[in-house]
């Protein structure tokens, strides 16, 4: 199988500066022609840095792509860096200094002297040629395809598409690789790894990889075949076994947030929702509202973050709240029931809890949030103790809610 290395140049990138956001481009493009990223780099603007880099690229891939460095300053080192990885010197290409000549004088500028560096190319390599100054560089070594980059994105994404997607394609030949992504919800990444068993060992084909983000776990199904048809049943197979295992924790498929397949079956289904928030300050209502079409099923949203809101707008019972305390069991559901006859909807949500970090008490804990779904089929109450800081309580919360009413619509 072809594999591809991408090596991202640049300090930048190393002190946060910079967001990798070619990197993450890359990854994506390369794997719907089939190469998978096998390993990537992110290295300082030193030549030796840059070589080790190449180097360890090799090791890992057929396809290694260097992104950054081929600008006039002195950090910018990518070009040196290649010709030494090569074993070759670098060669002035007269073709190129006049094209750089010519981007100058359009723009009526002199062209600095030291943008004649990005006129020199390894010996040997290939010139690509770029919307910018800086051309980029194609080279051969030992059946492998190196390529460096500019790092500024528009210039680097362009020059990818017109002209590394055709070589690359006539490189990989038959190989064929799909990919398929199931979206996770209700259990941590280990729970979801020890009832996956070996579905996720290194080596298999279908390959299974696992990312967080945001709460949301995606479970990466990546087939490999001599052709698309082939490649699809396999990811296929894997996906409704995977499913099989995983059942309800499964929420969805591709790039589906939890929002939209909540608002797709209140939808299909012609339900209508209210939301009564407090410490998650309307994130929920966002969330929900985020989503085109909202409106065809959630009609109102209210934000009681205080004791006196919770009475006045919702009817929360002020002697509830004063017994019970407002992160409670009892004035979370009555906050859900209250909305729901309000709203005259068939669903609504209600939240309350300590976003942190003041608030909190020991018998109740910076990120005690208490959640609560109302229907006509009762109230369901979920008691939930969020970690990490106020952002993440909140945005936990809301998704916790969304998928309590996903199960809720599921049965």
């Amino acid at each position: 199988m072809k594999r591809a290395s991408i090596v991202s140049i640049g300090n930048e990138l190393l002190n946060g500066e910079t967001v990798n956001s070619n990197a993450a481009y890359l990854g994506q493009e390369l794997l719907t022609i089939g190469i998978p990223v096998a390993s990537s780099y992110a290295v300082a603007d030193e030549v030796d840095a840059v070589v080790r880099a190449l180097d360890l690229a090799c090791y890992d891939a057929n396809v290694i792509i260097a992104t950054g460095g081929l600008g006039p300053t002195d950090d910018d080192l990518t070009r040196q860096a290649m010709a030494k990885f090569l074993g070759v010197e670098l060669e002035l290409h007269d073709d190129l200094l006049e094209k750089i000549q010519s981007f100058f004088k359009r723009l009526n500028r002199q062209m600095p002297e030291r943008n004649k560096t990005q006129a020199y190319i390894p010996a040997g390599a290939t010139a690509l040629p770029n919307i910018g100054t800086a051309p980029g560089i194609r080279a051969e070594l030992k059946g492998k395809l190196l390529f460096a980059l500019p790092g500024v994105p528009m210039e680097m994404k362009r020059m990818f598409e017109e002209s590394l997607l055709p070589d690359l394609r006539r490189f990989v030949g038959g190989q064929a690789v799909v990919v398929r992504k199931l979206k996770c919800f209700g259990a941590g990444e280990s729970t979801i790894a020890e009832l996956l068993g070996n579905a996720m060992e290194r080596g298999r084909n279908p390959l299974v990889n696992c990312t967080v983000t945001s709460g949301i776990i995606t479970l990466h199904i990546i087939a490999a075949a001599e052709n698309e048809t082939q490649a699809q049943a396999m990811a296929d197979r894997q996906g409704k076994s995977l499913r099989s295992t995983l059942g309800e924790l499964v929420y969805g498929t591709g790039d589906e947030s939890l929002e939209q397949v909540v608002g797709e079956a209140l939808g299909r289904q012609a339900k209508t929702l209210a939301v009564a928030e407090s410490c998650t300050g309307g994130y929920l209502a966002k969330l929900l509202t985020d989503i085109p079409g909202a409106s065809r099923y959630f009609t109102h949203g209210w934000i009681t973050y205080s004791n006196e809101a919770k009475t006045a707008e919702l009817g929360v019972p002020a002697d509830l709240i004063e017994k019970h305390g407002a992160v409670s069991e009892q004035v979370a559901e009555s906050m859900a029931r209250c909305a729901r006859r309000k709203a005259g909807t068939d669903f609504a949500i209600g939240i309350t809890g300590i976003a942190g970090p003041g608030g909190a008490t020991e018998q109740k804990p910076a990120g005690l949030v208490y959640i609560s779904v109302d229907s006509d089929q009762g109230c369901e109450i979920e008691r939930s103790l969020f970690s990490y800081d106020r952002r993440f309580v909140r945005l936990r919360s809301a998704q916790t809610a969304l998928n309590m009413l996903r199960l809720k619509l599921n049965n």
